[in-house]
């Protein structure tokens, strides 16, 4: 099984994939973004995004899938996806795979997510914190679909995990 979490930076993906992890059995972290990452070996920067390399979607559902056969239980995916296409690659492979996926949308606020990215002591620099703020506009241009395709969850003024409790409840009754 994978509990994808999806939604823009800032949104509490990764705290709550922290919170999921510690609550599952057998639960696992699969950073999808690694997979871009090394394809920028191979091919090279990306001009706006590495999920733009039609590779990264299929070894995404290829690299995910083998990890299930090889140690089974549930992978917990932390990735940003807004283009809809690009979802639907990855939601339609894994499916095709058998492999049963719970997407969640992380949302907030814009002054929410504006605020937890300028205070967000991990990021690397200001250039980073700016380049997520820059691309709030492209989460915004996606709400309408990820709407239709995700459960969203409000993470405004609600801890990591609680986000977490709730969604392993809809996990467990859906």
């Amino acid at each position: 099984m994978i509990i994808w979490l999806n939604g823009t930076f800032g949104a509490g993906k990764t705290t709550t994939a922290k919170e999921l992890i510690s609550r599952i059995p057998d639960s696992r972290l699969f950073d999808a973004e690694k997979v871009g990452e090394m394809l920028w070996h191979v091919l090279g920067v990306p001009e706006r995004d590495f999920q733009d390399f039609p590779p990264w979607r299929g070894l995404v559902v290829e690299t995910a899938r083998q990890v299930l056969d090889y140690v089974g239980g549930t992978l917990v995916v932390t990735q940003t996806v807004l283009v809809e296409q690009y979802w639907r690659e990855i939601h339609d492979g894994l499916t095709a795979a058998g492999i049963p996926v719970h997407h969640f949308l992380l949302d907030t606020d814009q002054e929410t997510l504006a605020e937890r990215i300028e205070t967000d002591t991990k990021s690397e620099s200001i250039d980073a914190r700016q380049w997520r703020l820059d691309h709030l506009a492209d989460y915004e241009r996606a709400l309408s679909w990820l709407r239709r395709e995700a459960q969203v969850m409000d993470t405004t003024g609600v801890v990591p995990s609680r986000v977490a409790e709730i969604i392993m409840q809809r996990v467990q009754t859906g």
